[in-house]
Parts: C-alpha cells; structure tokens; sequence
C-alpha cells in the first residue's frame, strides 16, 4: 500500500470516527430529552390524577362545609372526620379561592350573578355562591360567584 493510499484510508477513517462521534452525541443528547419529557409527562398525570381524586371529593367537602354553618358539627366524631378530610387534602394543596371583595377573574370564577353596583370600578365578588379550589396553579373547580358590575 502506498503512502498516499495511507493518507486516503486515515483521512476516511477520521471521518468515520467523527460521524461516529456526532452520532453518538446526537443520540445521547436524544435520551436526555426523552427522560425529561417522561418525567414532565409523569408529573402532569400524577398531578391529573390527583386532581380528579380531589374533584370527586369536593361534594362532600361542600356537605361538610354546609353542616359546619348549620352547626350540626358543633363537637364529637363528625367534627374529627371532617378535620382529618380536610387534612388530608391540604396535603395535596388544596386551597380554596373565591372569596367576597376579589377582582372577578374568570379563569378561577364561574359568574352567576351579575349586580350593577355604583361602588365598583372593576368587575367584583359580591358573594360566594359556592367555593372553587385549585392545586397548585391548576383550578380544580372554579368559585360560583354574584359579581358586582361596575355601572
């Protein structure tokens, strides 16, 4: 073999090597993306998940809330279970919103009432018809409200 058939056979050989290298890189780079979208993906249905559970305790949240102002939860076991019910959904964080006198915000209020008010300059909250609840940033139920309207 001659030296310039060599010089051929190197050249070629760095090339592949190089071509090996970015493919190597490119698929590395490839796997890293891929575990990240798997671990967001897993986090968004882990968080959907929950959300559903909680959605689907929120009746029995609004009953407890119902029998607390009626004061049929004044004191003994019913008072303990429904401390422990909303325990155990703080823990996911649940937050209740809605609340009489916010700026009306339609991503986290269902308007049912509309009340022309010369007190107002902004759409308000009049009243609380019924409470809404997120987690996290995600509203799992918007608040029904009576809203003031600016006249």
């Amino acid at each position: 073999m001659s030296a310039d058939d060599e010089a051929i056979l190197d050249a070629a050989s760095a090339d592949l090597v190089a071509d090996m290298r970015q493919d190597m890189l490119r698929a590395q780079a490839e796997l890293v993306n891929f575990r990240r979208r798997v671990e967001r993906d897993r986090e968004a249905n882990r968080e959907a998940v929950v959300a559903e559970v909680v959605r689907s305790l929120l009746p029995a949240l609004d009953d407890l809330a119902r029998a607390e102002q009626h004061g049929d939860l004044a004191e003994g076991p019913m008072t303990v279970i429904a401390q422990k019910i909303r325990g155990g959904l703080d823990k996911f964080g649940l937050t209740q919103i809605g609340a009489k006198g916010d700026v009306f915000d339609p991503s986290k209020h269902d308007a049912l009432v509309q009340l022309p008010s010369a007190d107002v300059t902004v759409n308000t909250v009049a009243d609380v018809i019924e409470p809404g609840y997120t987690i996290g940033d995600r509203v799992i139920r918007a608040a029904k409200v009576a809203v003031h309207t600016p006249q």
